[in-house]
């Protein structure tokens, strides 16, 4: 096992730039095409806006195995990870045959938001273009988070199409693994994983640690999250929020939850599917490995990240009030604004929680500071990139000289000096490189061919 996993590492191409939703479409069809014998394409189901979404089934094995890529559209890693998995599984008959499965690939889950990313795909790859051509939809819009759930007084039932169609594959084919391919934007490398699997934690640290990527020290991605080991979670479900809301003083989590649960949560309960995420980032500064002390609590730490959001959430909700007359109601840009803004009941939940749990009275470390100073006003840019392009997209429509196009035009000059002037305060604050392809793909695909080979055996 070990010696095919490492041949099969060992063959990663140097890949320089990300595909598009058209180039991954075409390579499918001509794959299939050439290996009629042994790949087949099935029409998976159809996006929001109407684009036909393809799968690849390969192998013949007793068990099945799930793969699918950008459950978030902004998250491109996943599809060269599949890209590299899908030859090796058609060329290598000897690793094909090693695992028993039929292997299910989605190579672009979200169609429709990956194409609104397009604009960085190709590159430069900095700060600046990434925010200014980045997508990511509202909760209520994400693919992976409108699975139906009925838990306490949440109930959600309005999985959008692409949702439903990932529900019908999981209720037809009950994979025994699931690999949901995201990843992060800053940091490190840190893991999701819907079970307690022990024996293959070194592999996914070690794994990391041969590709040179840092593992992700600072702060969890939300103060919810359940620790298996350093940088290794247990997979969140809704109704982990749920009960974090609950627990720190919401009596009524269910108004502030718009979302459903995740195909991790669908599958696992249904069918007791093992789904594992690994997050990997584009960029790297060295500080987000380093534990040792900074100057400051972590309980500091925290506070001054979410002021700087309140801050920022405060600026973007005056400035959509003064667009919103002239946007259209199902503007994609707006919507997620307005779902990622105004958090006033998740940033009150946590500073109960910092203040009642006495772990964040200790000194915070290099990385857990860095996360919560530096890497919070890097994903602050991506909400002043939405609301750049919110208005951008309300501006082709309009004649230049009409009221509407000017006060947009206003409020998307301001947003976009603001977006500047971030991207540069990061780039003089941060010490950050980009991290090869080939080797974030190394790190993704060795830690889901462990687990694989595991479950399998």
């Amino acid at each position: 096992m070990r010696e095919l996993i490492d041949r099969v590492i060992d063959r990663v191409p140097d890949y320089k730039t990300f595909f598009t939703v058209d180039e991954l479409n075409q390579m499918s069809y001509d794959l299939a095409e050439k290996h009629s014998d042994i790949v087949e394409t099935f029409e998976f189901g159809n996006s929001k806006e109407g684009e036909k979404i393809i799968g690849l089934k390969i192998g013949k094995g007793s068990k099945n195995a799930l793969v699918f890529g950008l459950p978030h559209p902004n998250e491109p890693i996943g599809t060269m990870t599949i890209d590299h998995l899908i030859n090796q599984l058609v060329e290598d008959e000897e690793f094909r045959n090693s695992l028993d499965y039929t292997w299910y690939i989605i190579k672009a889950w979200d169609v429709d938001g990956a194409r609104k990313n397009e604009g960085w795909y190709k590159g430069p790859y900095n700060l600046y273009n990434y925010a200014r051509n980045f997508y990511r939809p509202a909760g209520f819009l994400q693919v992976d988070w409108t699975f139906p759930i009925e838990y306490k007084n949440l109930k959600f039932d309005k999985p959008i199409p692409e949702t439903k169609a990932m529900m019908d594959l999981i209720d037809e084919i009950k994979p025994t693994f699931i690999y949901s391919l995201h990843n992060a934007g800053f940091g490190g490398a840190y893991w999701y994983i819907s079970k307690e699997v022990r024996e293959v934690f070194d592999d996914f640290i070690k794994a990391a640690n041969k590709q040179n990527i840092p593992v992700h020290y600072g702060e969890p991605e939300a103060p919810y999250c359940e620790e298996f080991a350093p940088a290794i979670y247990k997979e969140l479900k809704i109704s982990d929020e749920y009960d974090y809301l609950e627990k720190y003083g919401n009596e009524h989590p269910e108004k502030e939850i718009e979302v459903g649960t995740c195909s991790a949560d669908y599958a696992g309960t249904r069918y007791d599917s093992c789904t594992l995420v690994t997050e990997l980032p584009y960029f790297y500064d060295k500080r987000i490995d380093d534990k040792s002390e900074s100057d400051i609590t972590r309980k500091e730490a925290i506070k001054n990240s979410i002021e700087y959001s309140e801050s920022l959430d405060k600026y973007l909700i005056e400035s959509m009030k003064i667009s919103k007359p002239y946007l259209a109601e199902k503007n994609v840009y707006k919507l997620a604004l307005e779902a990622f803004t105004d958090l006033e009941e998740v940033h009150s939940a946590t500073l109960k929680m910092i203040e009642e749990d006495e772990k964040y009275n200790k000194t915070a470390t290099v990385a857990e500071k860095f996360d919560n100073s530096l890497v919070t006003k890097f994903y602050s840019m991506l909400s002043l990139g939405l609301i750049v392009r919110m208005n951008e997209e309300e501006m082709k429509k309009l004649d230049k000289n009409s009221e509407a196009y000017k006060i947009l035009e206003g409020e998307f000059k301001k947003s976009e000096i603001k977006l500047k002037e971030l991207s540069e305060y990061l780039e003089e604050n941060m010490d950050y490189s980009v991290v090869p392809i080939k080797r974030l793909v190394s790190v993704q695909l060795e830690c889901g061919l462990a687990l694989a080979y595991y479950l399998d055996k």
